[in-house]
């Protein structure tokens, strides 16, 4: 029984082409120099997916393994080191599942001083109290093993990471800035999709045609603004008459009168648009109603949903164990720390770069998608009788690798990079 625990987990280590770049090793060389120094009675758990065995195509798990290892030479060399002092140990991933399916992967890791656990769920004691401990994607329908520990039994989300996935991570040198590489930072996958489209119009499209297209899209959306404009007017709404065509024309002379052409054929797109929106809007309705039936949908905000989850298995876990004062989690990619009647539910968050999305302040342009990186650790231990949960950030400067167009047409929007989670959490002995 350690006397502190350190938890991270999904690192994603590997993959096929830029996958296998790691742009935080140098920080996850740095804190497990820091654990070196720590003794015997430390414990440092990875819960899950320290690997991304599935994005590497054409070699079987062992040789996968090997083959990441070797990547990251410096990287194991240092588990080797800290494993001397402390205890390293690691559970499965639903991306590295594998781990779970086979004995010669608990050697493997031994000769770096890394002690896999091939469980769906670990737990660790402080003093009477317990931790729950376990990855979190068999509550997650996409990725959940049917069978823990069965080779021939996978996900739908094998599938996704093993073709998608690595398909991205092998032409992401053909692009433009090696963005589609980020694939693995896209939570949740459904959000992939307008990821795409945003990649393609900012990074990808012809410079000439963006150029081109995109005073159009601006006008067509002063032309919206302009025709709500005069409907409101029209029925009084608005008290003013702004909006009105010939006082609209009259405005910048020739400039004027090409715009009230512009906006009188715009009005017939929008007339026509708004009625195709009918029986499209009911069509719609019934993909997304089909959609949630099969549980590729959540209804109402997804975030939220996915934490509920979370939230309710671990009410589960408390109820059958008293003795259970924390429940601890990853998979998700967010971190987070609730408290329900003095006891924590937790969400170790992910160490990949992190895509926060940004609306553009023009609706009909593609939504910017601003990387950062959000490198955590928590810190359990008992003292004075009590449970103290830490919560540390390790700084890492992002680059923000936006082009020209996505930084002026997200001018001045608010990004959330961080998370509200205190520093120490106190519970009850």
């Amino acid at each position: 029984m350690a006397e502190e625990y350190y938890f991270i987990s999904d690192l994603h280590l590997g993959g096929a082409g830029a996958l296998d770049l790691c742009d935080f090793e140098t920080e996850l060389i740095g804190f497990l120099k820091e654990l070196e120094n720590k003794n015997r009675g430390t414990e440092l758990i990875i819960i899950g997916d320290l690997f991304g065995l599935w994005e590497m195509s054409g070699k079987d798990e062992i040789e996968k393994t090997r083959a990441i290892i070797a990547s990251h030479d410096e990287l194991f060399r240092q588990f080797l080191r800290t494993g001397n002092n402390i205890t390293v140990t690691v559970i499965p991933g639903n991306h590295d599942y594998q781990l779970a399916c086979d004995p010669a992967f608990v050697e493997l890791l031994r000769g770096y001083n890394i002690s896999l656990e091939p469980e769906e769920h670990i737990i660790r004691t402080l003093g009477k109290k317990k931790i729950w401990i376990e990855h979190g994607s068999q509550h997650d329908s996409f990725n959940r093993a049917p069978n823990f520990g069965d080779p021939y039994v996978t996900p739908i989300g094998y599938y996704v990471t093993s073709h998608i996935t690595a398909t991205a991570g092998k032409y992401s040198d053909y692009g433009r800035g090696q963005w589609l590489r980020d694939v693995e930072s896209i939570q949740p996958y459904e959000h992939i999709p307008d990821w795409l489209l945003s990649n393609y119009f900012y990074r990808e499209m012809s410079p000439f045609l963006r150029w081109t297209l995109l005073p159009f899209l601006l006008l067509f959306t002063a032309s919206i603004v302009a025709f709500l404009g005069m409907v409101l007017e029209r029925e009084h709404i608005l008290k003013t008459h702004f909006f009105n065509v010939q006082h609209l024309t009259h405005l910048g002379g020739i400039f004027g009168k090409l715009f009230g052409i512009v906006l009188m054929v715009d009005a017939v797109v929008i007339v026509f648009l708004l009625l195709l929106s009918i029986p499209f809007w009911f069509i719609f309705r019934d993909i997304m109603k089909i959609l949630r039936r099969y549980g590729l949908k959540a209804k109402g905000s997804l975030k939220i949903q996915k934490n509920e989850v979370y939230l309710r298995a671990a009410r589960e876990v408390f109820a059958r164990d008293p003795a259970v004062a924390i429940y601890i989690f990853g998979h998700t990619h967010t971190p987070f720390l609730s408290r329900i009647d003095g006891r924590a539910i937790i969400n170790t968050g992910t160490w990949l770069k992190r895509l926060i999305r940004v609306k553009t302040w023009f609706r009909l342009l593609p939504d910017v998608y601003y990387p950062t990186f959000c490198l955590n650790y928590f810190r359990i231990r008992a003292k004075k009788g009590k449970v103290e949960i830490d919560y540390e950030k390790i700084h890492r400067k992002t680059p923000s690798g936006l082009t020209f167009l996505q930084r002026l047409v997200t001018l001045g929007r608010k990004r959330k990079t961080g998370f509200d989670i205190p520093s120490r959490t106190v519970l009850p002995g």
